[in-house]
């Protein structure tokens, strides 16, 4: 639900007028007999009680917003738009109906606000020629339109960017101009739920050594009497010629025996800091209790050199595996190095709540599952801890989950009151937002980009405009200045 103020229930007479129709639903749905036209019926009579006061009798908006936009400010999809019914977002106004409607009450309406929807023919909007930030007016253009889940983008220089694609595909645009056909020889990919191929990156020295970074889900042979290969996160580099895949080596590979057959939370980012080590981050993969143990990979940070070789002063490399950094990281799916401090900085999704923000330092333990703000899925918490010695606090939690995926601190002269600033995206909530960050404090932060896509990543040209990589629908939005804005 799209609710900005809080949404009043009827008055008890009117609920006394309401009791014959909703009896007759809740009997129909109870005998079986309901046909499409009786659930639909019984969907509009709960919507008529307990949303119309603020979406309006037609569904087009009144004290919140409009239902049949296209447009969903918290979560596009039924199972978000059910799970805000549910559970409500009140501090921006929307109330929770877990008290009131039954879980098949709730599935019911959200079928029927879809088909509405629909019937509506609403669409997702393009951006409008100009946005408006804090700071900003700005200019926007889809500039590759047409894609397959873009997942990450990097520049090799002004005028040619890479970009992969999680069902398997590494594309390049070269002067505005996407060419349709992939780099051949790319390694093979293991395409299903979450995974694929996710992160690309250049080396610090590309200019001298030419290397690319692909992370992406590498599967294994099943084992005798199994049909679903385990799969983990893989590490490779190599060389782009003519559109080819060359000379690749291998950087990073787990152990087979701690490969997984769930097809989720791979959070995999890439980054490289000043003093020449490269980090890269692994989701727990849906088993949370091994973010905790050192002799796994999945839910860690990794710290490794670029050729794949591992620092002596590793922290967990005498109870673990040697490439592992930090302990208890949920699904961290950004990672950016600040451009002045040469700090590392996470972003991980929550579960239902408790994304978060970590300073990310040596041999600290970021507590998940022990310690979190999230709740499962269902709404039982995951701990009954947010706090507890020996586990570290986040910079800043976001509490209900944005989906919080790529990040990138700003650097150019396209914008440069975001210099250093740092650029979150978020899936659910369709965002980016800039934090300004001081020390391991966030001081303040704004949505300047929302509701034109669920956010994967996003990316800086030389120049210092900003691309958005965005799925549903699948493109990259480039934004660049217009003017500066005053009065704020």
């Amino acid at each position: 639900m799209k609710c900005k103020v809080t949404c009043s229930v009827l008055s008890f007479p009117a609920m006394i007028l309401m009791i014959p129709f909703l009896l007759m639903a809740c009997k129909q749905a109870g005998d079986g007999s309901a046909s499409v036209g009786d659930q639909d019926q019984r969907a509009q009579v709960i919507y008529d009680q307990y949303c119309s006061n603020c979406h309006g009798k037609d569904l087009r908006g009144g004290n919140a917003q409009s239902l049949l936009d296209g447009v969903w400010q918290f979560g596009d999809g039924a199972g978000y738009v059910n799970r805000n019914i549910k559970y409500g977002i009140p501090h921006l106004g929307m109330p929770s109906y877990e008290n009131s409607l039954s879980d098949e009450e709730i599935d019911l309406l959200v079928e029927w606000l879809y088909s509405e929807q629909r019937r509506a023919g609403a669409e997702k909007p393009d951006p409008p020629a100009q946005l408006e930030s804090l700071e900003y007016t700005m200019g926007t253009e889809v500039w590759a339109d047409g894609l397959d889940i873009p997942w990450a983008m990097v520049f090799l220089n002004k005028d040619t960017a890479l970009f992969t694609e999680r069902p398997g595909n590494l594309k390049m645009v070269v002067q505005g101009e996407l060419i349709d056909q992939p780099v051949e020889g790319i390694p093979e990919v293991l395409a299903e739920g979450q995974g694929g191929l996710m992160d690309v990156k250049i080396d610090p020295d590309y200019l001298e050594n030419g290397w690319i970074y692909l992370s992406y889900s590498h599967q294994i042979e099943a084992p005798e009497g199994e049909d679903r290969p385990p799969a983990m996160t893989r590490i490779v580099r190599g060389k782009i010629r003519n559109m080819e895949w060359v000379d690749e080596q291998l950087v990073y590979e787990a152990p087979h025996d701690t490969y997984l057959t769930t097809r989720h939370h791979y959070g995999n980012r890439i980054v490289f800091d000043r003093k020449g080590y490269l980090y890269f981050s692994i989701g727990d993969r849906g088993a949370q209790d091994q973010a905790q143990d050192p002799t796994k990979p999945n839910g860690k940070i990794h710290r490794i050199y670029p050729d794949g070789s591992i620092p002596e002063d590793n922290p967990y490399a005498n109870v673990g595996l040697a490439s592992l950094y930090t302990l208890g990281n949920r699904n961290p799916q950004g990672l950016s190095v600040h451009p002045v401090t040469d700090e590392v900085w996470s972003v991980e999704h929550g579960p239902l709540g408790g994304d978060e923000l970590n300073l990310i330092s040596a041999g600290t333990n970021y507590g998940w599952p022990v310690i979190t703000y999230g709740s499962n899925y269902n709404g039982v918490p995951v701990s009954q801890f947010t706090r507890k010695e020996g586990y570290a606090q986040p910079a800043l939690y976001w509490k209900p989950s944005i989906a919080v995926c790529g990040m990138e601190f700003y650097q150019g002269e396209a914008f440069p009151k975001w210099n250093n600033k740092l650029l979150v995206c978020a899936l659910k909530f369709e965002e980016v937002r800039l934090l300004d960050l001081e020390a391991d404090r966030v001081m303040h932060q704004e949505v300047n980009f929302k509701n034109f896509g669920r956010v994967r990543d996003v990316a800086m040209d030389p120049e210092g405009n900003v691309y958005v990589v965005v799925n549903k629908p699948d493109r990259i939005i480039k934004l660049t200045p217009l003017a500066e804005r005053t009065g704020q």
